[in-house]
């Protein structure tokens, strides 16, 4: 697909800075085959098809940002991004850092009771930190860091952000960023939900930096996708099979529970899941045949994007973009803290659009 296919004009006035008032209370732009309507998110639990599959991600986004110390002087600011660990105990820790001066291989960083080692700089820029010393590096960046506020919002992390930029529901720890659709949502909305007999899973997919990663090349087709990490459980499994059975929609809260859900499609059963633990480097563009997932609430994202793509890829690059211009034109607050799009329906691919004039702009 031709990335300018996916390009519009974002105002900056129209990047949402900080959280709506409420949970619940952002705007919801509904786009259906019989066109767009104007909502309030809490409304979203009437537009749900009574009995529908919800799927919610419940990773929990680690408080990865911290300044911290060289041993021969100065800061450099870390975002943790992930860990491994051997089976003797030792620590090596993925992320990214930035200083006033480079930081190369063999610095050392003072993290409390704790020292990092940069092992080795990646062509992208990641540093691999061997950790040593006294203490759990997670508990201690748990306790003292920042929670990682996108690069579009143009403030410091405040002590609102340590719960807004926060699932209710979020439960396994390891996300550089959050799962934007699942803002939204309260504990009333998912009682509510339960009430008009709708079904509840969850997956597990932990957002990692490279969902912030620009698309810099013409063609999507020669982006290099991040990998991802994802769980799909067998209880999950079943409640796919089970909506299958009585004929409920499964519904996708985020492009995160898209790419899992998809990413763990059954190729001998279509329409259901299996059980799965992996990375994923699934891709989503205009053309993609959906195997699982029937509805979507999102956020609205970023141009030139992949996570935009992924949008089109559901709605239709025509039907996408004219939401799109609705929103705008609406004064619609987009990115991580903003407003929110419901396609009830997917679109059949619309693979003439992807060759033709017609995009976002």
């Amino acid at each position: 697909m031709r990335l300018e296919l996916l390009d519009y004009q974002l105002p900056d006035e129209a990047i949402a800075q900080r959280p709506a008032g409420e949970r619940d209370g952002a705007r919801l732009l509904a786009v259906g085959a019989s066109g767009i309507s104007h909502h309030r998110l809490v409304d979203w639990v009437e537009l749900v098809p009574p009995g529908a599959l919800i799927v919610l991600n419940d990773t929990r986004v680690r408080r990865s940002r911290l300044i911290v110390k060289k041993e021969t002087g100065g800061s450099v600011e870390i975002l943790f991004l992930g860990a491994r660990r051997s089976e003797g105990g030792g620590e090596t820790w993925t992320a990214l850092g930035q200083a006033n001066r480079p930081v190369r291989p063999g610095a050392r960083l003072s993290l409390g009771p704790l020292r990092l080692i940069v092992e080795r700089k990646g062509p992208s820029g990641e540093l691999e930190l061997s950790a040593e010393g006294h203490g759990d590096t997670e508990e201690f960046i748990e306790r003292h860091g920042l929670v990682p506020l996108p690069p579009y919002i143009r403030r410091d992390a405040e002590a609102e952000d340590s719960e807004r930029y926060q699932t209710v529901f979020a439960g396994e720890l390891g996300s550089s960023a959050a799962p934007t659709a699942g803002l939204h949502l309260t504990h009333a909305m998912l009682a509510a939900l339960r009430q008009r007999g709708a079904s509840i899973g969850f997956v597990t997919l932990h957002v990692g930096a490279g969902t912030f990663m620009p698309v810099r090349c013409e063609d999507l087709d020669d982006h290099p996708m991040h990998s991802e990490y994802f769980s799909v459980t067998q209880a999950l499994a079943d409640l796919v099979s089970a909506a299958r059975e009585r004929g409920a929609p499964v519904v996708a809260v985020g492009t995160t529970v898209v790419r899992a859900l998809e990413s763990a499609g059954d190729p001998a059963r279509r329409g259901h899941v299996r059980a799965t633990t992996s990375e994923t480097r699934l891709l989503i563009q205009p053309g993609y045949e959906f195997g699982v997932v029937d509805a979507l609430l999102t956020n609205f994202h970023a141009p030139k994007s992949t996570l935009l793509a992924l949008v089109s890829a559901f709605a239709g690059i025509e039907r996408c973009a004219a939401a799109y211009r609705a929103a705008l034109a609406a004064k619609y607050r987009f990115l991580s803290y903003g407003d929110a799009m419901w396609l009830p329906e997917r679109c059949a691919a619309e693979l003439a659009a992807t060759s033709s004039g017609q995009g976002m702009g």
